[in-house]
């Protein structure tokens, strides 16, 4: 193949991508408002709701890991299948996908819902803080069975080409859950100011609307049903053969921000609630490097579906320097502006401070962006613990640098594992793995 030809392809293959993000990067954006709004509103109401209701949704987003466990499976298959033009295997791995996460989300809505207190109490939650604590993490909690099914829906659609279905919903969604702030927060319209509980009410309408919008346009556009008999435990098996190593990281990076948290809450109310500040904003500085990786694993699985690897190689890399460069952009203009996007979050000096040297200790760090999701993830369990948690207590409590060494520590994480993922999707080592067969 001559070189301008093999240009014109990777120019066409980065067009798809981009095409592919778009919706992906706005349903995204629209999904991370949902906690953002959450966190503006309550910082207007008390730092100490903001603080607890930062832990609540550590805790959650941990249980709510458990349904990625399907749905990495789920994300992979799926989008193999589409390329390979397989619907009847589509179908099932979808319907068992379904059935596994509503299953697992009925018994964690329980679980939460009976247990919420001694959880936060092992957490070593405040009596302060535990009035706003409790009472959200289980109302958002009980509803976690809505978070399993929504999450599911959009990896389906998303695999078969269709993510402008998830982002449409994503934005009725976000204009249901600021009108519901605004009312139940602050007591609007006739109705009684509930702080944290308010936004707790109005983020559960959200997620089971934003539930049966999905189950509806899943039915209409895609699957008007699931023939699951006989059972396809074929199936089931390569879900969870793939699922369980792709959401082992995940999991395993969710419990180390909950201990990480733990041992911030050591520290006092205000490096706690400096670093929920800190964390809702850089979830959206590398906002665009999450879409990309979600676009791009969405093509290689098409692009593996058909034996296609040196375009899917084109593919991966592409996504890593287009991440790359524009997360590390938004790091730097998130510093410059830090002392402003404070003042706007606390009228807390301390805070503000500690959220403005976050943000300077994470723009000069940021490398990773985007990575290998195909990496085992023995790697990052060991990065993890070792260097995110061993360095984060021995700079932030041994050393006495409190957040900011903690802060340091994780995005030395991040950077390692980052550089590491990267050198693995250029070894090739990732390819001819495909389920199709």
């Amino acid at each position: 193949m001559d070189n301008n030809n093999q240009k014109r392809i990777e120019i066409k293959l980065q067009r798809q991508l981009n095409k592919l993000v778009l919706p992906i990067l706005l349903e995204t954006l629209l999904t991370f408002l949902l906690g953002g709004v959450d966190t503006f509103m309550l910082s207007q109401h008390s730092d100490d709701a903001v603080a607890a209701v930062g832990m609540d949704n550590q805790i959650l987003q941990l249980v709510f890991l458990l349904f990625t466990i399907i749905n990495a499976g789920t994300s992979v298959l799926c989008s193999q299948y589409f390329g390979a033009k397989l619907q009847d295997r589509f179908v099932k791995v979808s319907g068992v996908a379904l059935m596994l996460n509503l299953t697992m989300g009925l018994m964690s809505s329980l679980l939460i819902f009976l247990f919420a207190e001694p959880v936060l109490l092992f957490m070593g939650l405040r009596p302060e803080l535990m009035i706003y604590g409790k009472p959200y993490l289980q109302i958002v909690g009980s509803l976690a069975f809505a978070q399993a099914i929504t999450t599911t829906i959009s990896a389906i659609l998303r695999s078969a080409n269709k993510p402008i279905y998830p982002m449409i919903v994503i934005v009725v969604v976000n204009i249901l859950n600021i009108i519901g702030n605004y009312t139940l927060i602050f007591g609007k319209f006739g109705m009684p100011a509930l702080g944290a509980e308010g936004a707790a009410i109005s983020t559960s309408i959200s997620r089971t609307v934003s539930m049966i919008m999905l189950i509806v346009m899943l039915n209409r556009k895609l699957i008007p049903s699931f023939p699951l008999r006989p059972f396809p435990v074929s199936e089931m098996r390569k879900l969870l053969k793939i699922g369980l190593p792709s959401a082992g990281e995940n999991i395993s990076y969710n419990l180390q921000q909950l201990t990480i948290i733990y041992f911030i809450n050591m520290i006092g109310n205000e490096a706690l609630t400096a670093r929920i500040y800190v964390g809702n904003v850089v979830m959206f500085v590398y906002l665009y490097a999450i879409c990309i990786a979600q676009g791009s694993s969405i093509m290689v699985g098409h692009l593996t579906g058909v034996e296609k690897t040196q375009a899917s190689y084109v593919i991966g890399k592409f996504a890593w320097h287009r991440g790359a460069v524009i997360t590390l952009t938004f790091s730097v203009l998130c510093a410059l502006c830090g002392p402003f996007i404070a003042d706007s979050l606390t009228d807390n000096e301390e805070i503000a401070t500690l959220v403005c040297w976050c943000f300077w200790v994470w723009a000069t760090n940021t490398l990773r962006a985007t990575g290998d999701i195909f990496f085992p993830f023995y790697l990052g369990i060991i990065v993890q613990w070792l260097v995110g948690v061993g360095f984060g207590y021995l700079f932030g409590i041994v050393f006495g640098f409190g957040l900011i060494g903690m802060w340091f520590a994780f995005v030395l994480d991040e950077n390692i594992r980052g550089a590491i993922f990267v050198s693995r999707w250029n070894s090739f080592k990732w390819a001819n793995k495909g389920f199709v067969k």
